[in-house]
């Protein structure tokens, strides 16, 4: 078919998905391999969707790929599709449920054409001739949410896929944004509760922007990457006069001794340990992997013990 398999251990798989305490041990994919590489911002709502809830969706689609992020969703009915179809130019990423050569539902079978040909992704860890059943969406919503800096919900019942995503994504620490609806219209229940427990409210791309945005410049925020963030400990060092191996040393303990068990941002910790966002990130993902880390909505962190 022309695809690849990409192994949890090898340099191609997405660094982000990695990350996730129950990742993918091989994923499929047919398309751009580069644009895995990109940073991600997931998409998702209702399958129903109503007329609004998809001019939404095209908004925000576009406008995140003019920024330079790459769109992705379940290629479901509703709110996937047109998050799809919007970000063809920029880039977007679909995840099945089911294998890569069944397309699911088959009327998106041109989308995934599409897709494909327009250098995006196709993506799943199902086996080939894999047909989807129900309890196969959460595993792929897992996908969808582990990916992306954060998790946009653009109209969702109170018993959705959607509402699946979100929880996922904030148990992964990642933002979870929510665009507020209508309290009479049930499709928007599920957004408006997600704003109760602590989403971020976004009613613009800029918002969405504004909370990835990282501290220290305008290109797409929290693109981590574990060679950027050995440039950026050695490039540290070289001002300081202290060798990479100190600073790690050093500063690993000062972040660490700056956590407790009351939650604190990010950018916090940068700020307070006066270091690079790259050396905190660092930190954090050694000390998630030790599973010292817990991590809460608006990319905040606390110490578990």
């Amino acid at each position: 078919m022309g695809g690849k398999l990409i192994a949890l251990g090898e340099p191609e798989y997405p660094d982000l998905l990695r990350m996730n305490d129950h990742s993918p041990p091989i994923i499929g994919i047919l398309g751009d391999v580069e644009t895995l590489n990109k940073p991600v911002v997931s998409i998702v709502g209702s399958r129903n969707a109503s007329i609004a809830g998809l001019k939404l969706a095209e908004r925000f689609a576009k406008e995140l790929g003019e920024a330079g992020y790459i769109c992705a969703s379940g290629l479901a009915r509703g709110i996937d599709t047109q998050v799809h179809k919007s970000s063809l130019e920029s880039g977007t990423i679909a995840v099945f449920a089911g294998g890569l050569d069944v397309i699911f539902p088959e009327e998106n079978a041109s989308l995934a054409k599409n897709i494909r040909q327009n250098n995006g992704i196709l993506l799943s860890e199902m086996p080939l001739g894999w047909q989807p059943r129900a309890n196969d969406f959460p595993k792929r919503n897992r996908i969808v949410a582990g990916l992306a800096h954060a998790v946009l919900v653009i109209e969702a019942a109170k018993r959705s896929g959607s509402l699946i995503t979100a929880r996922l994504a904030t148990e992964l620490g990642r933002h979870v944004l929510s665009v507020p609806g209508s309290p009479l219209d049930p499709r928007s229940a599920g957004t408006n509760a997600l704003i109760r427990q602590g989403a971020t409210l976004v009613t613009s791309t800029e918002d969405v922007l504004e909370a990835l945005r990282p501290l220290d410049g305008d290109e797409p925020g929290f693109v981590f990457d574990m060679h950027e963030a050995e440039d950026e400990d050695i490039q540290f060092a070289q001002k300081t006069g202290q060798t990479a191996e100190a600073i790690n040393d050093d500063i690993r303990n000062r972040i660490i001794s700056s956590l407790s068990a009351n939650p604190v941002e990010i950018d916090d910790i940068v700020r307070f340990c006066n270091t690079t966002p790259a050396i905190v990130h660092l930190t954090i993902l050694e000390l998630s992997l030790a599973g010292r880390i817990e991590h809460h909505f608006g990319n905040r962190v606390s110490l578990i013990g």
